[in-house]
């Protein structure tokens, strides 16, 4: 994901692509040689885990470079280097999840009984436990004070 110089002396694909070809078989000795390239076990654990086995029937090809123009400091021309199989915006021929679409249904007028209506004109009422709840909003007191007081500047 990272930015990469396009300048580099090797296409970047001469030095990923034997690896994640090594990664396709998980052996402790493709392990080890993976490992003196890259010297990250976290790595070398994700590409024989992760990338080796959804690349397994590829037969090579494995990187993508995107160019992504001049920089700005010094107007080097960038590059992007991805793995083909792990871009869904660049793959349209990978089956995808189907989306469901969820529409609201239309709301209904249907007549209201009368019963449910008295019910509701029945119940109009506050019942006192509540109101004892209830406290009315304080009123505020004007204060008669001289800081608070409007001042004509002369």
């Amino acid at each position: 994901s990272s930015g990469i110089n396009a300048e580099w002396p090797l296409r970047p694909g001469q030095y990923i692509e034997p690896l994640v070809t090594k990664a396709k078989e998980d052996s402790l000795h493709n392990r080890r040689v993976v490992f003196s390239y890259i010297q990250n076990k976290h790595a070398v654990t994700e590409l024989f885990n992760t990338i080796g086995p959804k690349v397994a029937d590829r037969p090579g090809g494995y990187t993508r470079v995107i160019k992504l123009g001049n920089r700005l400091g010094d107007g080097a021309e960038m590059a992007m280097i991805e793995l083909v199989d792990f871009n869904e915006i660049y793959n349209p021929n990978e089956a995808k999840p189907k989306k469901t679409t969820r529409r609201r249904k239309k709301k209904t007028t249907a007549p209201v009984p009368e019963q449910v209506v008295e019910k509701v004109e029945e119940t109009d009422s506050i019942p006192e436990q509540v109101m004892d709840k209830v406290e009315e909003p304080k009123k505020k007191e004007k204060s008669t004070d001289c800081d608070s007081a409007l001042i004509p500047l002369l």
